[in-house]
């Protein structure tokens, strides 16, 4: 348990890296407006049933399998960008390009006639925005030092401030815009692009990090291609087969050796039933507030806005937090909250459309939502190897972005089969927490030696 005072491990945040991590939190977080809360409102503006709309959480499918693609963010050197900017930067440019250009083609589409295109075009921006996230989390981990367990806290609360920045403090725009009488909902979707290309601005001002990537990615092929050779394999072909298994297998493998395969299995499972009871809300929530009669003003001002400002602030609380007492407690104290938290939503149901209750409601679930993905982001981030970041931490935050999106996405269906009454469904969210927890309890041990581990 580290000793020092919270107010002194503010310390931990006055560092250029962390300040580029917020920025490039920022560029994460932004395309989810484009694909989630932004297109639900379009589509529910178009008059699409609540079982459709939770359909279209499908594209958020690209997030969950990006761990398959990973590993090519830790071998695959970009012609031409790479030698500029470097492993991670490129691969960051790149992904941000096809996000903006993609949104710029969903600017042209009219929903009543090119709803295909839309669906499709916005399946191109998740794909594009789950291989930001890997890079992007990759050069989170690079840049901080394996001795550096309290900087790893800080830069995973400046990550979840950045996303949130981009989602909530950006994604009120939008629903302003759509308020106004001269914008229709595709035309936002132009200014929604402008946005991610000033976000991309920050990939030229930081620096690439550095690491021994390298060294250990070259002792992996020359292992492979030993055991290879003695199999009297070409040498052509044995070293072709040795990178395959360097870029697909050893990042696996090596995790697992690493931490023991049924401690590995426990961790991710935990990380796949974490937030699976915020995804079904969250899913849904926008749908919520304009069934109860919230403007597109009222959601963007509340729900987006002031959700920002809690986010930002709990997020550096929970930073601080995991810095004091460690990653275990921040993980079960922001899950039992994030569960307790699903039930104001209930009460907003039973009450009606009450403005000091969803500002009571926005605040509490801005706390437990930044809580729990600040100490999640750490917990992960501890587990990874520098030399396969990518594929390491795509793996497991793809299982939890699984239960956020695959699973989700008939969350609408579920609310029609209670007949629309709200106050169960998010009585079930809250309920959807508990199994998580008690994976964690049981894996607390492994978790503190690990946390012992990076200190010294």
């Amino acid at each position: 348990m580290h000793s020092a005072p919270l107010l002194s491990s503010l310390r931990h945040y006055r560092d250029r890296r962390i300040a580029a991590i917020f920025c490039f939190g920022m560029a994460s977080g932004f395309p989810w407006v484009m694909i989630g809360s932004a297109l639900t409102a379009w589509l529910k503006d178009g008059g699409l049933s609540r079982g459709s709309i939770g359909l279209f959480g499908i594209i958020f499918a690209a997030y969950s399998i990006n761990f398959l693609w990973s590993p090519l963010l830790d071998r695959v050197r970009l012609p031409l960008l790479s030698r500029k900017l470097g492993q991670r930067r490129s691969w960051i440019a790149l992904t941000q390009w096809g996000v903006a250009g993609c949104c710029m083609a969903m600017a042209t589409f009219q929903l009543e006639l090119q709803l295909f295109y839309i669906a499709l075009f916005g399946l191109l921006i998740a794909i594009c925005s789950a291989t930001q996230d890997i890079a992007v989390d990759a050069f989170r981990i690079d840049v901080i030092g394996h001795d550096e367990k309290d900087k790893l806290s800080a830069a995973s609360a400046m990550a979840t401030a950045g996303w949130w920045t981009g989602y909530g403090g950006l994604g009120a725009i939008p629903f302003f815009l759509a308020d106004s009488p001269h914008w229709a909902w595709h035309e936002v979707y132009f200014v929604l692009a402008a946005i991610m290309l000033l976000l991309h601005v920050t990939v030229y001002f930081v620096e690439e990090p550095k690491t021994d990537r390298a060294a250990q990615q070259a002792e992996a092929m020359a292992f492979y291609q030993q055991k290879l050779l003695q199999r009297r394999s070409h040498s052509w072909l044995s070293k072709a087969t040795a990178w395959l298994l360097v870029t697909i297998v050893e990042p696996f493998k090596e995790f697992f050796n690493r931490n023991g395969v049924k401690f590995a299995l426990s961790v991710l499972l935990f990380i796949f039933l974490f937030k699976i009871g915020e995804a079904f809300l969250g899913r849904m929530s926008i749908v919520f507030y304009k069934e109860l009669g919230f403007s597109n003003s009222d959601i963007g001002s509340l729900s987006k806005l002031l959700n920002w400002w809690v986010t930002i602030v709990f997020a550096v609380i929970g930073g601080l937090v995991n810095i004091r007492y460690g990653i275990y407690r921040g993980l079960m104290i922001a899950g039992i909250a994030m569960a307790a938290s699903n039930l104001m939503f209930s009460a907003m149901a039973h009450v009606g459309p009450s403005k000091p209750l969803f500002v009571a409601t926005i605040i509490i679930d801005g706390f437990t939502a930044a809580w729990s993905s600040v100490a999640l982001v750490a917990f992960i981030s501890l587990l990874c190897n520098k030399a396969f970041s990518a594929s390491q931490y795509a793996l497991m935050a793809s299982l939890g972005v699984l239960g956020r999106t695959v699973l989700a996405s008939g969350s609408g269906f579920i609310v029609d089969g209670l007949d629309g009454n709200w106050s169960v469904f998010f009585a079930l969210t809250a309920v959807m927490v508990i199994p998580s927890l008690l994976f964690l309890y049981r894996i607390r041990h492994k978790i503190h030696a690990l946390e012992q581990r990076s200190e010294h």
